[in-house]
């Protein structure tokens, strides 16, 4: 599903080039679980955004689903990031002033969906989620936990070929933690393609592999559940 060969995203700085990634090599198959790791600064974040298609600064040769996304305009890359991509973030990023049903409904409009085909797809997303009893209260009313499942919900409303989770636990306590990844378990076992981002060995442990990174570099990325080490540069 995602290759990538050697991709690096660098700033200009007063100094000259900073770079975030360096050279970056990356398979992540159709169905894998993959969990991105590494100290604050490491360019977890970064490399997400990549994969994601919000930022189009880096360089190297990037392939999703067989398109060569290096070689794509923006309007090409969000187009495939709409059809084909959901997110989940820290901080949930739903919007307050939409009910949790209209929140669902919102990334399904995006992708011109028909009505009728919007309102069965968010129907199957509360039933799917158990949050059919909240799909007319406001973010605001809902707990933590609440929020981050209906951003679950909305990220897999058009069922994405893949979902990208960046600290998508941060905010919540372990109880809600653990639902999350669960639930996360549960749509890889449907098929969909998770990389999640965290700082959690209990979150990483739910996932088959694990890639580390460190000052933008690939130090370590384990074949399997098991360890191997790949060396930096």
């Amino acid at each position: 599903m995602i290759r990538m060969r050697n991709v690096e995203r660098a700033y200009a700085t007063p100094a000259g080039q900073t770079y975030v990634l360096r050279r970056v090599d990356l398979d992540v198959p159709e169905g894998e679980f993959l969990t991105i790791m590494g100290p604050s600064g490491a360019g977890k974040s970064t490399l997400l955004s990549i994969i994601g298609m919000l930022d189009d600064g880096w360089t190297g040769e990037f392939s999703f689903l067989d398109h060569p996304v290096h070689t794509l305009g923006r309007k090409q890359r969000a187009a495939l990031n709409k059809q084909h991509i959901g997110f989940v973030f820290q901080s949930y990023h739903l919007l307050d002033n939409l009910t949790v049903y209209e929140n669902l409904e919102l990334p399904l409009t995006y992708r011109d969906v028909k009505a009728s085909e919007r309102a069965a797809l968010v129907a199957d997303s509360l039933d799917r989620f158990g949050i059919v009893g909240k799909k007319d209260l406001f973010p605001p009313q809902l707990s933590g936990g609440q929020q981050q499942l209906v951003a679950v919900a909305r990220a897999v409303v058009g069922n994405p070929k893949l979902i990208l989770a960046d600290e998508p636990t941060g905010n919540l306590h372990s109880d809600q933690g653990r639902e999350i990844m669960a639930l996360f378990k549960r749509l890889q076992r449907d098929g969909t393609t998770i990389v999640q981002v965290t700082h959690s060995e209990v979150n990483a442990a739910c996932g088959d592999r694990i890639l580390r990174l460190l000052d933008g570099w690939v130090v370590r990325e384990p074949e399997g559940r098991g360890a191997g080490v790949a060396s930096a540069g």
